[in-house]
Parts: structure tokens; sequence; C-alpha cells
């Protein structure tokens, strides 16, 4: 997953000054399988396959039916099957073996617990090789979100789509969620015949609406990957094996923005291997969708905000191509190690982005990631600044593990070792290292084990073991790390200094063939706060109020809010309204509650936004909400 420039970019020296480091990297964990996120025993029973018979209700807001769990034993002994569960009403649970019969198996549902949801427990004395769980999911699913026809583009049909990571597949399929657990599924989905249902799994370009989809999913996968969705969709090919799924209106213009995602397909399959799903296609989801991707596999889930016109931000798509190789084929099995989805997934979607779009632009998106991170340093705990931090604490949720140390810290360090090693050795290495693991699930002993059998060993004096521990177990940044430097940003920087400090107006400023990059550059490097007149000349050369581009505006109204630049309200608001994706919005919000004035304004807009929220976006900002009213108290 992706939220494409995760943080706000703050101006940095070229080479920055880099967090202390603890004096001891803290030793690996003796066990980094075991996930805290999670009540399943997959060491005793493992789900091995998944069979959904679903029924999508719009007018309930409910996916009712059935699932099927094949059932994998490990031990002798075990009689009782846990699973993870949240909000689920559970209506009747069965078990056989073989051909027999079904027969109704006692199970027992835990108290809520805010975080993980409720433990299901299943009594299988006699070890079924299949289970059978009849359930419905709740309005309020924390994975699924229901949208109205008027919160469409098309504004004539509703919509309906899921987002199960971290540990949101809970919210609407009971079973082991879990990445340590990997299984096949097949799914059987009815709708209305009006719409389309899509899945993570083989979705046919050229299926017909007729109320019932068919879907099959051969490649073992993790929970968080299951997908669905349902909705006025149509097909737009791109290549002969990728295309976009989107609501009529957005199609034509989705599939010209993702062009280039056959070539970025060619790039990776030379780098690291086959592209081994099958078809790779995009669905473009409504602007409500809470992320800027999500790397379901054959179906990447995007959101429409990157859509603007000159390919400027389709990196967000190479980062979810790049999951079919590290994240999707091979996975972390627990969420404290989420740097080997993440950060993997950030290094190897810079060298395709490089590969397409050349050197400029990958060294623009590493400067300002890098920049982001070491301007969050501060606010993040020193034990969670390690790439593979102790595990998750009580009360801990999982989502929390989705930093920028995952996804930056991790793309940097895998950069040093580039660097150390050299491309071709490195990518030699790190092609092993998908084949050695295709469809499994690793931890960070496992990465460190094979790095250093595999590349320290058999390249001596090169890199040790103990520089490795340092970005494994230690704060901060290692100091050895590379420092990149990018001319166009240096440009952008002294363009910004010329203007702040008199020299040229903006008129004077060559700013013709900017791209997002630069602009994101140029605004998250003003000071904290600008003069009204510096507000109006910069919104009257640029036009940044009301732009279209929501990561222009994510810097943009942050600094109209702390400057007290009142003109740009009405478009904060509606921008607020329009987009829910938690990245491009929640800076505005903090931005506002840091006064009474600002948190009054934040608390009318979510009211009026909230229906077109996504259950986790709600959760972030109604947070926000109250911790700031908590402070102001």
């Amino acid at each position: 997953m992706r939220n494409l420039f995760l943080l706000l970019a703050l101006i940095l020296p070229a080479v920055p000054a880099f967090a202390q480091e603890s004096a001891e990297p803290s030793p690996a964990q003796p066990d980094r399988r075991a996930d805290e996120s999670s009540y399943a025993e997959p060491e005793r029973v493992v789900v091995r396959h998944l069979a959904l018979d679903l029924e999508v209700d719009f007018d309930a807001k409910r996916l009712a039916g059935t699932a099927d769990l094949t059932l994998e034993w490990l031990d002798p002994e075990a009689d009782t099957l846990v699973l993870d569960t949240r909000d689920l009403d559970i209506e009747r649970i069965e078990g056989r073996s073989g051909d027999a019969r079904w027969r109704k198996l006692k199970y027992t549902l835990a108290e809520r617990d805010p975080v993980h949801g409720q433990k299901l427990t299943v009594a299988t004395p006699a070890r079924p090789e299949h289970v059978r769980i009849r359930y419905r999911t709740a309005p309020e699913a924390s994975g699924l979100q229901w949208l109205e026809p008027s919160m469409t583009q098309g504004g004539k049909l509703p919509f309906m789509f899921s987002q199960s990571q971290a540990i949101h597949a809970r919210s609407w399929v009971p079973l082991q969620d879990t990445p340590s657990v990997r299984f096949t599924y097949e799914a059987t989905v009815r709708t209305d015949p009006a719409l389309m249902a899509l899945m993570s799994a083989d979705n046919d370009p050229e299926a017909e609406r007729d109320g019932e989809y068919a879907f099959r999913m051969p490649q073992p996968i993790p929970s968080y990957l299951l997908a669905i969705a349902a909705g006025d969709l149509v097909f737009e090919p791109i290549s002969a094996r990728a295309g976009v799924w989107a609501e009529p209106a957005m199609a034509k213009k989705a599939a010209a923005e993702f062009a280039d995602t056959g070539k970025m397909i060619e790039v990776a399959e030379s780098l690291y291997g086959p592209y081994r799903w099958g078809r790779y296609d995009i669905l473009v989801l409504p602007p409500s969708f809470p992320f800027g991707g999500m790397e379901n596999p054959r179906l990447t889930f995007a959101t429409p905000t990157v859509i603007v016109g000159d390919k400027s931000l389709v990196s967000l798509i190479a980062h979810e191509l790049a999951h079919s190789w590290s994240g999707n084929l091979v996975t972390n099995a627990t969420w404290k190690d989420i740097w080997l989805n993440e950060g993997f997934t950030s290094y190897v979607e810079n060298r395709i982005v490089e590969a397409v779009y050349g050197r400029e632009q990958a060294e623009m998106e590493f400067v300002i990631a890098r920049n982001g991170l070491i301007a969050e340093l501060d606010d993040i705990a020193p034990q969670r600044q390690a790439l593979a931090p102790p595990p998750l604490g009580e009360g801990e949720d999982a989502d929390g593990a989705l930093s920028s140390i995952a996804y930056d810290k991790g793309a940097w360090f895998l950069q040093f070792l580039e660097q150390r090693f050299g491309r071709e050795t490195f990518d030699a290495f790190l092609r092993g290292w998908f084949d050695a693991h295709a469809f499994q699930s690793v931890t960070t002993d496992q990465f460190r084990s094979y790095l250093q059998e595999h590349l320290l060993e058999p390249n001596p004096d090169t890199v040790s073991i103990e520089q490795v521990d340092r970005w494994l177990y230690a704060q901060g940044i290692p100091p050895a790390a590379p420092k990149i430097v990018s001319e166009r940003l240096q440009r952008v920087d002294a363009a910004r200094q010329d203007w702040l400090e008199g020299r040229k107006s903006l008129s004077e400023l060559d700013t013709d063939g900017w791209i997002t990059q630069e602009w994101v550059h140029f605004l998250a490097g003003m000071p904290e706060t600008l003069a009204p007149q510096q507000m109006n000349e910069l919104d009257a050369a640029f036009r940044f109020t009301g732009t279209a581009n929501g990561e222009i505006a994510q810097r943009w109204y942050p600094l109209a809010v702390r400057s007290g630049y009142f003109e740009a309200r009405p478009a904060i608001s509606q921008f607020l309204k329009r987009i829910g994706r938690r990245k491009l919005i929640m800076p505005t919000y903090e931005a506002l509650v840091a006064t009474p004035d600002g948190h009054r304004f934040a608390e009318q807009v979510f009211i009026s936004s909230r229906p077109g929220y996504h259950p986790i976006t709600t959760m972030s900002v109604e947070a926000l909400l109250e911790r700031s009213r908590g402070d102001a108290e």
C-alpha cells in the first residue's frame, strides 16, 4: 500500500542531520513469527483454502452468506479452531470431512476488543477437513464502505468496496487474519444485475453484468489481500495483460494516465523475474478511498487523486505493481516486520520510475520521501524507529506499523546495499530473495540470515553484519546512509528563496515545466506562516486555492490555515468533503484544530463530510478531533 509522498516534505540540508543512534543495536526478537494482532493459532491448524458465497445487500449495507474453510491440522492434540472476527453476526457453524454430511459445531464468540475484534473459538473434537460458517457483516464493518449513488461519479448506482489491510479482513470474512497464513480462494458473489462485481482474483475483462459472478485465486495469498468491489464499472484495456476498471466517465481518462503500466511490468520483470499473477488490472475507486493504493493481487485498488493529467503521480502504480514481488509474492509474516513489504516495494518502485521516467524524477521522489522521514523522526518513539521493532504492545493497532520507517527507511537501507555492492550484484541478490521465498511469509530474521549467506559472505569486507544490524535494530538513520541530491529540487529551493528574499517576483520565477514533485517541494519549503500579502501573491500567480491536484492541496491548505488566509476556507471545505484519502486531508484537519476557531470549522466540515468517508478515515478524524478537544481542556 502506498501513500505517495507519505509525509509532508520539508526542506532539509543536502546532508541531513541524522537522529542519534542507540549505542548498541537491539538483538533480534526470539520469535518474530508470533502475531500480536491475531487470535489465530496457525501452528495448530491452518486454513489452506477459502470458498465464499456472498450476497451483496446495498439496502442493509451487509454482505451475507457462507465461508467454507479447508483446514490442515498440524497438531494431533488440537480440538478447537480459533478465528479472527470483528462485528460479524454468526448464524451457524458446521463441519465435515470427505463426503460426510455437514454437522453443527459449537462455538463461542468472545467479548469485543476495540482493536482486535472478537475471538471466535469453534469446538472441533473430530478435526474436520472443512468448516462452514454462515454469517452477515455489520453495516459499519471497518473493512467495507457503502456509497450512496450521490457519492459516485455517475450518480445513479451505489458502490461498495473493501479495504482489508491491515486487520480489517476479519470485519467481512471470519478467518485467520494474519499475514503468516496464506491460502487460495474461490468465490461466488451475487448483486444487483446493474452492477459489476470484482475481486482480487481472475476478473474477466469481457464479463457481462448478470448479477452473479464467479472468482478464483489459485495463488496462495494472506488475508489482507482479500478484496471485493461492486459498482457501475467498465473495463478499458491498457495492454494485453493490463487494464483499468472504473466508472464509465473515468475509465478512458484513467487508462490514458496509466498508459505506461505495460512498460512498468516489463521493467520489473527484467529486474526481478516473471510476473506470476496472470493479469495486472487497476480499479479506480471513488475519492473516498482512504489510501493512495492497495496492492490487491491482480486488481490494484487506486485513488483517483493521482490522475492529474501529466503522469506525475503514477509512481503510485509503480509502487502497487512492485508489491507483486515484494509483499504479495514474499510477505511479512507479522505487521512488526512490515518493512519487508513496504521498504522493498518503495525501493523497487523507485527503480521502475527511474527506468520509465528518468533518473531526475526518481531522485526527486527519493529526496521528498527522505526529507519527510527525517522531519518525522522526532515524533516517532525511539523503539519504533528500528526497521525490526519490538512486538506491538497491548492495545496497539497494526495500522500504526504503516509508517515512514517501514517505507522510506526500508528503501534507504536497500539503496545503501545497492550502493555498496553495485547494482548488478544487488539486483541478482534481490531476484534470488524473491525466487527463494516465493509465496511465503517471512521475518526479518530470515532476511538477515539470507543476506549474510548470499551477499555479505560472498563479498567480504563490503558491508559488515554490524552495519546491517544498525539499520535493522537501532533508532535513527545510520551515518553511512547514501545522500541523495536532486538538482531540479535545488533549483526549486533557489527560486523560493529568490522570492522570499525579494530578489525576484513570482512572475520572474522559471516555473514553466514544473511537475507535481517540484510544486510540492516549493510549498513544503515555505516558512511556517506567510504574510497575507504573500499568500495573496502566491494564489494570484499560481491559483493554488481550488487546485484539483491533491498533493498540492495537501501542502497549500495547511499553510493557508496557519497563515490565516481565510479566503481559502470555502475551497478547504469542498476539498475535505470531496476527498477521503487520509494522507491528503489529515494535514489540513491537523492545522485547523490548532486554534479554537479552526477546530469549530473542522467539526462542522467533518459532520457534513462524514457520510462520504471510509470508516478508516472516519476513525482517524474522530481521534484527532477528540484528542484536540482534550488538549484544549
